[in-house]
């Protein structure tokens, strides 16, 4: 299948906070999204762990 799980950790406290999943044949780049952390209790940008 062409879905891969990706783990998204916030750049801020780098706490892994969310997971989604990505196509892996258009996305070849690592996921940057704004989300809310709760442990900063703000939205930050979170980017793709492995």
């Amino acid at each position: 299948m062409p879905r891969d799980l990706a783990i998204l950790a916030c750049s801020e406290c780098k706490r892994r906070n969310y997971t989604t999943t990505r196509n892996k044949r258009t996305v070849t780049t690592r996921l940057e999204i704004k989300k809310y952390c709760r442990f900063d209790k703000q939205r930050t940008l979170h980017r793709e762990t492995k």
